[in-house]
């Protein structure tokens, strides 16, 4: 292990930070080969998040006919996709959801809507599900695009425990991926939630064609914001958006992001969800190495995942505890 790194290691398990260029540093393949940059990112991980790996599954509530214009998503009516479009599925259907995550072995569930916000009326309901949702013994997220404090409030009233929210990429990046909202839209929904005393989930996603400065920014600008959660996804690329001709990232480009991230956010959960099992394949196993201690299991929004039983079984092989 080079000195830098066992200097930076030390560091962070003395309740140090890196800096940016330290980041960088970490970032580069050149001079910090990968098996060594998984055992630093083991350690801090074991230090600040134990061996405990932190389960969630969602349910996509209301699907496609979103009026943003997000390059990569394949629920835009500004591209043409192949997805199920529907509108809300109905309270019955996401509690036989949740239920079907409960007994999978998932700790968390998220009803996630397509479109820019849901509507006062679609609030009132998704605050009944809410409650359903924790008297099974799970805890209720949701992510429900930009919503104010007074919304997330009647949400929090309702049983929520988490709102999920992602930047999605840096602020400089952003422009290239959406433009019918601003990176300070999402700013303001953000301190929404830390305002309404909801826990927040706030992470991105990577492939999109940006820089490895882009991937660190977002990383410091989520450490700024004391995000709860770090949602790490990997672009699924889908044929008909302006992002559906983009290469997958090399695997152990995706792997390296986890382990810079854990050096960034050393006391926050790290999880990995869209794209993992697509962009990862048969080097899944690793994400725990790397230093992630989170998971979103089962199907993705309009794509399938991995299942739960798999997912556990991979916990327990490696001696790890889930919840």
């Amino acid at each position: 292990m080079s000195g830098l790194l066992t200097e930076l290691k030390e560091r962070l398990l003395n309740g140090g930070e890196v800096s940016e260029e330290e980041a960088s540093f970490l970032a580069d393949d050149t001079a910090v080969p990968l098996h060594t940059l998984f055992e630093a990112a083991t350690s801090i991980r074991e230090r600040f998040r134990g061996n405990r790996v932190d389960l969630c599954s969602i349910v996509n509530a209301k699907s496609g006919n979103c009026t943003e214009d997000c390059a990569y998503c394949a629920q835009s009516t500004r591209h043409r996709t192949s997805i199920s479009v529907y509108p809300w599925m109905g309270q019955g259907e996401i509690f036989r959801r949740a239920k079907e995550a409960r007994l999978s072995g998932a700790k968390r569930f998220c009803i996630v809507t397509s479109g820019k916000r849901v509507s006062g009326e679609e609030i009132k309901v998704i605050a009944s599900a809410v409650g359903e949702i924790r008297q099974l013994g799970l805890l209720p997220c949701a992510t429900l695009g930009l919503l104010d404090e007074g919304e997330l409030r009647i949400l929090k009233e309702a049983g929520l425990e988490r709102f999920h929210h992602n930047l999605e990429t840096s602020e400089e990046f952003f422009q290239k991926v959406c433009t019918t909202h601003t990176y300070s839209d999402k700013i303001k929904t953000i301190m929404a939630v830390k305002n309404a005393g909801l826990s927040l989930c706030s992470g991105g996603i990577f492939g999109l064609g940006e820089s490895w400065n882009d991937r660190i920014r977002m990383a410091f600008t989520l450490k700024d914001l004391n995000v709860d959660s770090v949602p790490i996804n990997f672009l699924m690329p889908v044929e008909g958006t302006p992002m559906g001709h983009l290469p997958p990232l090399h695997p152990l480009e995706a792997l390296r992001i986890i382990s810079v991230y854990r050096f960034i956010l050393p006391e926050k959960e790290i999880r990995l969800c869209g794209g993992r099992v697509q962009t990862l394949g048969e080097l899944n196993s690793m994400v725990f190495l790397a230093g992630a201690d989170g998971l979103l299991t089962g199907n993705y929004l309009t794509l399938k995942g991995r299942c739960a039983e798999d997912d556990i079984r991979l916990i327990e092989m490696l001696g790890l505890r889930y919840d």
